[in-house]
């Protein structure tokens, strides 16, 4: 299950942020940070009594926004109400009653979501009068609370918490597969074309995300749950383009997945967007596969491809594990080479390998490079353990974690993908002093 998007909206200094630092300053555990794309909002997990979702802070609400970098951000946080589980309009209650605040009300109820009238700036029982003024805009319940000193926060959370959907008792224990990408790249076709393939069979079942829905596919007699994000065009109720958005709405599906189909336009080359999207996943320790979509359109594909390879690892270099495969959804070309794929990456992302056959690794590496000394001091690495799997997680003890360098783990990454392989899938080296 997706965790819950919990979104915090309103006017400008009213508090979102404070009350958005104090939530997640529980357990802050940084989802999502995307610039250039949004003005004012951020992404950090968070849990209250055990139960996680995740906080999203906006910028300022503005009824009639008078120029542009105002209209991106009344329009990201339009966004941000479309994405949320349950929004909390937050409200000042020093400054009163206002017409924005009507207008974003009335515009909330709209969205059909779980709302939370918090007026804050209460910072003791006797402030608790200011609320009467609110009740105005036709709420049933308003919370008291103060993001600065902490009154009443943790009754908010409680109510919060309240509303989370509850996990579901029959768990999908199928390979998590994200079709993800920013708009017009063919999503939409590529799944059509997964799933209209004869030998699949496909039952649809509910999506954890409004936008997505899930279908389990059985290929060659294997099960998939396909997350199909192919909707994210769509406009959304409350009438603005999500298109610059896809990024977020990529969020959901790839922190479900186990492997993520990147899916990129061989005809209109690699794009800044699709740099952000490869980002989440690998951010999020995920699996990947680069699919070059629209190859049905490549009039010479030995020269294009020769053309695009050296861009995608330029572009793409921190994913440069990931597997490329050329596709045309429209033409069902190739498509019967990623689940193959798909299955090498989830069997690499669960391999795991002895500490005996780790030492014996090491002692090889460090013997073909010595690591540098570090202020003068010789640094030995003792021993290398793996301690996860989904991603392979290892873990190198020495003398001086300090010394270790990261151009130092990146040679040992490279030798590790050199003798296990580790295919599409990220690894993790943790460096620990040997106590």
């Amino acid at each position: 299950m997706a965790t819950p998007f919990v979104v915090i909206v309103g006017r400008s200094n009213v508090g979102k942020s404070t009350l958005f630092n104090r939530m997640v300053g529980i357990a802050a555990a940084i989802v999502e940070d995307i610039p250039n794309v949004t003005r004012d909002r951020n992404y950090m997990k968070t849990e209250w009594e055990g139960k996680a979702f995740i906080a999203v802070d906006t910028g300022g609400f503005y009824p009639e926004p008078a120029d542009d970098i105002f209209r991106q951000a009344r329009e990201q946080v339009l966004f941000a109400i479309e994405e949320a589980e349950i929004i909390i309009h937050l409200l000042d209650g020093k400054a009163g009653l206002t017409p924005a605040d009507i207008e974003l009300s009335n515009m909330l109820r709209r969205s059909g979501k779980k709302i939370l009238w918090v007026v804050n700036k209460i910072d003791v029982p006797a402030g608790e009068e200011r609320l009467y003024d609110f009740f105005a805009l036709g709420c049933d319940e308003l919370i008291p609370v103060s993001a600065a000193t902490g009154y009443n926060f943790g009754e908010l959370m409680d109510r919060i918490v309240s509303f989370l959907p509850t996990a579901s008792s029959k768990e999908i224990t199928y390979p998590g597969i994200a079709v993800v990408g920013r708009p017009n790249v063919g999503k939409s076709t590529l799944v059509n074309a997964l799933l209209g393939k004869s030998r699949m069979i496909v039952s649809s079942i509910p999506g954890t995300t409004r936008d997505s829905v899930d279908s389990v596919c059985s290929y060659y007699k294997k099960k998939y749950l396909l997350i199909d994000t192919a909707g994210i065009r769509k406009k959304g109720k409350l009438g603005f383009s999500v298109d610059r958005f896809s990024v977020v709405r990529a969020l959901k599906s790839i922190e479900r997945c186990d492997v993520a189909l990147i899916v990129l336009d061989a005809i209109g080359g690699i794009t800044e967007q699709d740099q952000k999207i490869a980002g989440i996943v690998k951010r999020h320790a995920k699996g990947a596969i680069f699919l070059l979509n629209k190859w049905d359109m490549v009039t010479e594909p030995e020269a294009a491809y020769k053309s695009l390879l050296p861009d995608i690892e330029r572009k793409m270099w921190f994913l440069d594990y990931a597997p490329i495969i050329t596709i045309s959804g429209m033409e069902k070309k190739r498509i019967t080479k990623i689940f193959p794929v798909i299955d090498e990456i989830i069997n690499e992302r669960k391999k795991r390998i002895s500490t005996a056959e780790m030492n014996r690794f090491i002692g090889a590496v460090t013997t073909a490079k010595p690591v540098p000394s570090y202020r003068g001091m010789k640094v030995k690495i003792l021993y290398m353990t793996q301690v996860d799997t989904e991603p392979p997680s290892f873990v190198i003890f020495t003398n001086h974690p300090e010394g270790i360098k990261e151009a130092y783990v990146k040679y040992i990454e490279r030798c590790l993908r050199d003798r296990f392989s580790f295919k599409g899938t990220p690894v993790r080296i943790y460096k620990k002093v040997k106590s």
